[in-house]
């Protein structure tokens, strides 16, 4: 240890959960995840050989980009004050070593860093003998966050906390009276609720369109129904975490994105792992009192789902045929669920309009980079140069599925159910009328990344979809 060491105060910090509110480890499994469909047999692969080699392996494989990284600001803040008292400070940690190296030089904060290096894993008692022998018993400070820091502690002359339990706090003060408490901890609760997405939701309330279609209204319809809306509702959120997890890396480059529980880290990685297969199974827990072909349809649902989220998402156009699926096999389970079988008209409608929705999702997001100055969507396979032939395909599409109703107005069938079919018209009127301004306001830069929770809040789609309504139920129920 030379002299400038010994009479410098030295603070080491943690990484995983200290500086950053994430996990390195899961960090690179996600990030290697997203580019690589392989990744868990890889790290199956490299666990064979310690922990410190699985993550030498996923940081080769999916290193995370420094710059985006969740920093938690009040230790950063305390870092620059320790520094500026003429401190040193020193970064050591359990992650990969070209992770923590990365790390240092992006935020130049760290006289040393110290780090798992593919053979020994930096953490609990290998770093407190690490710490000891480099800096003396008791000759540093250490802010940790984890109980396998409590090692490290009983060497340190002073601790720090951030973000613990009270239980750990407690323990903490009993081995160093006096130590500092940074970021108390917070109810991950309302991240959770928001990683879930309950707004999305909304989308399916297609289950009931084959009723609708139907007249076929009875309770038994309408109980499965909510059955399979509270199942598909609980498998979309798994899903929605599923793709938060393989996206948080690009999602942190989007500025609104950025913002996202598991992105922002106000959702730790490891609940949002731990509750993706939970919310699979209690979606599937309700699958199973309804028809089997429901659960089929359930399953065939998530297994797109999944391929949209590890590739097709990066595929031009084909991204917008497996959203328009998406949303169009809700359809098809909530027919299952009731037990009715959608006719052509319900399934050819519902292709195109989905289509010219998963369009204008594509254009809205082509459209805000423009704005930003972006030429290329991160993690997407779109450039601004394809927003014109977007545009025209989500235009296209949407007025496909008002041709397809009004050809529909004039089968048979439409006359028996039906006692004043002309009203119809006047619908398909008000739809082409919405479809045309969802466009319009898409390419305004208007419209959120998502276009049914944007017409779930804005006023003029409200309304038009209760014109439409009104007009079919006008056309069921007058007598005149």
């Amino acid at each position: 240890m030379d002299q400038a060491t010994q009479v410098r105060p030295v603070l080491v910090v943690d990484l995983d959960g200290t500086l950053v509110r994430s996990d390195m480890l899961y960090e690179s499994f996600w990030s290697a995840f997203s580019r690589d469909w392989r990744t868990p047999m890889r790290a199956l692969a490299g666990l064979l050989h310690g922990k410190a080699a699985l993550k030498a392996r996923l940081a080769a494989l999916g290193a995370p980009d420094p710059a985006t990284l969740p920093y938690n600001a009040e230790v950063l803040q305390v870092i620059r004050d320790w520094r500026a008292a003429g401190g040193l400070v020193a970064l050591v940690t359990a992650a990969d070593e070209t992770i923590a190296t990365a790390i240092a030089n992006h935020l130049d904060l760290f006289d040393e860093v110290h780090a798992s290096d593919g053979t020994t894993n930096l953490k609990g008692p290998n770093k407190a003998a690490f710490l000891r022998d480099r800096f003396g018993e008791g000759g540093f400070t250490y802010a940790g966050d984890h109980d396998a820091d409590m090692a490290v502690w009983r060497e340190a002359g002073a601790a720090m906390t951030v973000g613990v339990s009270g239980r750990l706090r407690r323990r903490v003060d009993d081995l160093r009276p006096g130590a500092r408490h940074l970021s108390p901890p917070k109810s991950t609760l309302p991240a959770l609720l928001k990683a879930m997405r309950p707004h999305q939701w909304l989308k399916n309330m297609l289950i009931f369109f084959p009723m609708i279609a139907a007249h076929d209204f009875n309770m038994t319809a309408l109980y499965m129904g909510a059955l399979a809306f509270v199942a598909f509702s609980l498998v979309a959120s798994s899903v929605y975490l599923l793709n938060d997890l393989l996206d948080i890396g690009s999602d942190r480059l989007h500025p609104r994105k950025r913002l996202r529980p598991l992105a922002s880290g106000a959702l730790p990685l490891r609940t949002g792992m731990a509750m993706v297969p939970a919310l699979l199974a209690a979606g599937i827990t309700f699958a199973l009192m309804l028809p089997p072909t429901f659960l089929l349809a359930l399953a065939a649902y998530y297994a797109l789902t999944v391929a949209y989220s590890l590739w097709l998402k990066r595929k031009p156009i084909l991204d917008i045929c497996a959203l328009a699926s998406l949303y169009t096999m809700r359809v098809i389970a909530g027919g299952a669920a009731a037990s009715i079988t959608p006719s052509v008209w319900l399934m050819a409608f519902s292709a195109f309009l989905f289509f010219s929705l998963g369009a204008v999702k594509r254009q809205a997001e082509l459209v805000d980079m423009v704005q930003r100055g972006v030429t290329e969507a991160a993690g997407r396979g779109y450039r601004v140069t394809d927003l014109p032939l977007v545009t025209q395909m989500a235009t296209a599409a949407g007025f496909v599925a008002v041709l397809v109703l009004m050809l529909y107005l004039n089968e048979p069938e439409v006359l028996t159910l039906y006692n004043h079919p002309l009203l119809l018209w006047a619908a398909c009127l008000v739809l082409l009328y919405w479809v045309s301004r969802m466009v319009l306001v898409a390419s305004r830069g208007k419209m959120d990344d998502d276009p049914t929770v944007f017409a779930a809040r804005d006023p003029v789609s409200l309304v038009s979809v209760a014109l439409i309504a009104a007009l079919f139920i006008a056309a069921k129920v007058l007598a005149w």
